[in-house]
């Protein structure tokens, strides 16, 4: 899609919340845009199975669309009861492109969950090449006294721990040149003085990406991050008053919100070989917020 498409889906948003996260996608409106029709799949990853967590909606989504354009077989992992309408979407989707497609529903925040899941996606699928930690959650607080330890300890588990174990497990049945591939954000880099423990799990997201990238690349195996800065995504309306969704992303350089569909090329070009020489490193997909900061 062209820019002035993206611009124009933008300035249809209007401000609105939901009751919960994680949200629901099919509810949000208007839908954010998982699949771009100027995608053209080239095979880049045939024949490699992926596992993206939060794989239902938003981000994961879309990159399970990519990917399944791209050749892929593709797991989703995904929280909530709640999510199931949007995980049978995104099953849908990668069957719809060719791709052999599996949902799980799980915590990741739990270690055993983690290596359940991993096993789980071996037994079914044969193989893991690729891992997509993509799971998160935010609570938005306007000062650290109102921050909770139950809100700290949620927060931690799901977007690091979580994805601390969930590495921890596909390791051990990746090989060279499978990958794995982390959600990090632009609160990592910025600050954002209302998501200050999100902002933290990301900052420890980056530098665990770039560690563990040192750490097992004798074994040939990449890790790489993508850092998205305000994305139209379930997590927005469920975590955010209707006056901050009307808003989100007007304070770019580029002045707007980004849309799922355009996160997705980045993970696709982590996942395949373009990226071969890549390891440890951070992609910022953020409308130009880092750089304009």
């Amino acid at each position: 899609m062209s820019q002035d498409s993206y611009e124009k889906i933008d300035e249809k948003i209007a401000g609105q919340t939901q009751s919960t996260q994680p949200g629901v996608e099919a509810e949000m409106h208007p839908t954010p845009i998982y699949d771009d029709p100027a995608f053209k799949g080239a095979d880049k990853l045939k024949g490699k199975t992926a596992l993206i967590t939060g794989g239902d909606s938003g981000i994961g989504r879309a990159v399970a669309v990519a990917y399944a354009k791209e050749g892929a077989n593709v797991a989703i992992a995904y929280l909530a009861d709640q999510e199931d309408e949007d995980a049978d979407k995104t099953i849908e989707l990668i069957k719809k492109y060719g791709g052999k497609a599996k949902k799980y529903q799980t915590d990741i925040s739990s270690d055993t969950n983690c290596k359940q899941l991993i096993g789980q996606v071996i037994e079914d699928f044969g193989e893991l090449n690729i891992l997509v930690n993509n799971a998160g959650k935010q609570f938005p607080q306007q000062s650290i006294e109102d921050i909770t330890e139950e809100q700290l300890k949620e927060t931690f588990e799901t977007n690091f721990f979580g994805l601390f174990f969930m590495s921890k497990a596909a390791i051990t049945h990746m090989k060279k040149g499978d990958c794995i591939i982390n959600t990090s954000s632009i609160t990592a880099y910025n600050g954002s003085p209302g998501l200050l423990d999100y902002s933290a799990t990301k900052g420890a997201i980056t530098s665990f990406t770039r560690s563990l990238a040192l750490n097992v690349s004798d074994k040939g195996i990449r890790v790489n991050a993508v850092a998205p800065g305000p994305i139209w995504t379930p997590l927005i309306p469920a975590t955010f008053d209707a006056e901050t969704v009307a808003e989100h992303g007007a304070d770019t350089p580029m002045k707007r919100r980004g849309q799922p569909a355009e996160n997705a090329p980045a993970y696709v070009f982590l996942a395949s070989t373009d990226s071969s020489y890549m390891t440890g490193q951070t992609i910022h997909v953020d409308g130009g917020d880092f750089v304009g900061s």
